[in-house]
Parts: C-alpha cells; structure tokens; sequence
C-alpha cells in the first residue's frame, strides 16, 4: 500500500510541476540577437555630416532621450544601447552602416534611420535579413507596404497626403493659380511631386507652369529660384531639405520675388530654416504640422511641453529649443519605447513588429491635440493627420482643422 501512494505522490507532484512550466506565468523569455535579460540594442543611422546635417540633431535628441529612459530603469528592466552611425546621406555609406549594425553590432533592430534615398538602399536588404526597418524618419509613401515589406515601418505623415492637402487649398483658395515648383531630384521630392500632382488632378498641367530639380551635392540653388521667378508664377511649393530651404527663403527675398508660399513640413524648423534665412523673408509661407511647436507660446503651460523642457534640461542642455527636430526626435523615440514596453519579455523581431503593428489610439507627449499614432497589419503608416500652419511674426499660426491625410482621401 505505501507503495502505490508513493507512486502516485510522484505522479501528482509530475503533473504540478508540469502545469507550473506551461503556466502562463512562468512563460519563457524569448530573445533574437540584440535582446537579453539586461539589454536591447538599438541602431540608428543619420546623417551627421553631408548636406542633410542638418537632421544630425535628431540622432542626438534619441540618444538623450534614451538615456532618460535607463536612468528610470529601461524597458522592463533592461537598458538600451544605442548605437549611431553616420552617412553624410549617402545611399552607399548607408548600405556600409547598416550591415555593420546587423552583423557585427547585432542590434535587434535599426529605428528612424534618415532620409529616402538611405533607407530606400537598405529596405531589401533589411527585409531579406528579417531585420525590423522600424519607423524610418522619412514620410515617404512606399513605407506603408507591409505585403511586400513587412519589416519595414514608416512614422510621419507621408510626403503625398502632405502634398494632396496642399493641393487641395490652393484648389480651393487660389484656383487660378500660376504654380512653380522646386525639387529634390530622389525618391524623396519626385513623392511629394506625385502627391501634389494627384491632388491638382486634371489641372496639374495647366496650373503648373514650371517646375525645376537640384541634386543633393549642389552648394546652392539660387539658379533655379532666378528660373522660377522668370516663369511668372504666382505659387510656389517648395519641396526642399532644410539647408536648400533656407536658401530658397533667402534668395525669393533677393529677387523681390513674392507667390504665395508653401514649404514641405520637413523643413518647417524655425532653428534650423526660417531663422537663418531671416523671419521678415518668411512671412506668409504656408506649411503643415502634426506636433507642437516649441517657439509657439501658447503652449508654455502644456504638460507635454513641460515635460520636454524637463528632459532636456536634464538630459540635453545645448539643444536648440526652437529646432523642430528635436521635437520630432522627442515623440518618435517615445515610439518606439511604447513598443519595446508592449513586447514584454518575448524580444524577438517578429514581435517588435507586431506590436508595432498594434498601436491604438496613442498619443505621444508632443503631438498637436487631436492627432494619434495608429497602426495595424495593414496599415503601417502610424501618422496621417495634419493642420496647416502659417508663418507670422516670429512663430507658425496653425489654421483650419486636422486634416486627414490619406492618399486618394
């Protein structure tokens, strides 16, 4: 008889520790390279030097902004490394970079990597790779594919729905305008040139009168404004980065030269663009915007402005307050700390992108009332809400709603 309960104590005490090891709570931690118990790597590329340095602050603001977060303890207890590389915006270098942060850092993932032409070098390779691509600091439409790239995420509003709205005022508000538009000659300026096309519909060819391209190696674009000026336009959409931006600002000064103004919202920096092309040359000019703006006073007691003032303070002391990428900086790498935050202990790479495939309703301290980050598995475009601002005085005024900016909507 002892025998027979000793035996079955057995049996009993199996199957305890059994339902103990496929219990829910004692699942186990699941990890792909660049997550452990104590870290998750993070790389990031920008463009420190080169033409685009200009964005280099963002690079920065995310490395402060991460150090923040290991202060208070990281992401479910683990601390992040964050590793930047530099490509002066320069596909090949990028294409360099990005192996190296895969293959010999072995960063779980590469996050808000800068630029059109950079990322669109590395996107095959990072989905072949299986390497998640993950809010890419470019507004390009072709980042919402998750068919063909599904490691591939956007963050901002897309440079065609930007554009479309754009279109649609000047339909509304200036319907028998004279339009010139200047471009960057890459992926980045043909998309907002599509988009605002579309959004002219049939009246994009005779309402566009001239339109002119630089490349990204020009030290300056004061001849194509001199043949946009020639053109007798009365509109001009400047689809520019922010160092070109600022000369154009600059150079319609010059030449007395005065159409109605639009400015693509990447470079809508008062630090960056509008100070130095001198704030009398940028009254007027139109453009849009998803997230407060820091120069704007009318936020001075807003807590989510309070509580960016605070971090920097803290964690970034010689930023420049007034450069919106630092602000744009600010509110992605809350991303991607939602994220990391939602994947619990399972830090695989599917999973990072399917929780970044799942964000609802979120909102990011920074982001103008109203607007909200959503995703889903077929909708990997987490911002498509705008307002359109107007340069007066010193600051933006925004005007009108929050536009929606879904392409074709």
């Amino acid at each position: 008889m002892p025998a027979i309960h000793l035996r079955l104590g057995a049996i009993s005490a199996a199957l305890a520790l059994l339902a103990a090891t496929t219990s829910p709570s004692a699942a186990q931690k699941k990890y792909d390279i660049g997550a452990s118990d104590s870290e998750i790597k993070i790389g990031n590329i920008m463009p420190y030097s080169g033409a685009a340095s200009a964005y280099g602050v963002i690079g920065k603001t995310e490395e402060a902004y991460f150090r923040k977060i290991n202060a208070e303890g990281g992401i479910n207890g683990r601390k992040i490394t964050y590793i930047s590389y530099d490509d002066a915006y320069t596909p090949p270098k990028t294409v360099e970079q990005a192996r190296k942060l895969v293959e010999s850092d072995e960063v779980l993932l590469i996050f808000n990597s800068l630029g059109t032409p950079p990322n669109s070098a590395i996107q095959k390779y990072m989905n072949q790779k299986k390497v998640p691509q993950l809010f890419v600091a470019t507004g390009a439409t072709k980042w919402n594919d998750p068919r063909e790239f599904p490691w591939t995420m956007g963050w901002q509003p897309n440079y065609q729905s930007e554009s479309i709205i754009y279109a649609k005022y000047i339909l509304k508000n200036k319907p028998d305008a004279k339009i010139a538009v200047l471009y960057q000659n890459d992926d980045y300026g043909k998309d907002y040139l599509k988009g605002f096309k579309d959004g002219l519909g049939a009246k994009a060819a005779s309402m566009i009168v001239a339109e002119d391209s630089y490349e990204v190696t020009e030290p300056t674009i004061d001849s194509h404004i001199v043949r946009l000026k020639a053109s007798g336009a009365d509109v001009f959409f400047n689809i520019t980065t922010p160092k070109f931006a600022a000369q154009a600002i600059k150079k319609n000064a010059e030449l007395n030269w005065h159409p109605l103004h639009f400015l693509n919202n990447v470079s809508g920096s008062i630090g960056s663009v509008i100070k130095p092309a001198g704030f009398e040359n940028a009254q007027d000019i139109i453009s849009s915007q998803y997230f407060k703006d820091p120069t704007d006073p009318q936020w001075k007691t807003d807590k989510a402005m309070i509580a960016w003032n605070e971090f920097l303070d803290k964690y970034y002391p010689e930023a420049n307050r007034a450069d919106a990428s630092v602000m744009y900086a600010y509110i992605v790498s809350q991303g991607l700390v939602h994220v990391l935050k939602a994947c619990g202990d399972d830090l695989t790479r599917e999973n990072v992108m399917k929780q970044a495939a799942s964000i609802r309703d979120y909102e990011p301290g920074g982001l103008l009332p109203g607007v909200k980050v959503n995703t889903s598995a077929t909708d990997f475009a987490p911002l498509s809400q705008l307002q359109l601002i107007r340069f007066k005085g010193q600051t933006w005024e925004r005007f009108g709603e929050i536009l929606s900016g879904d392409v074709g909507g």
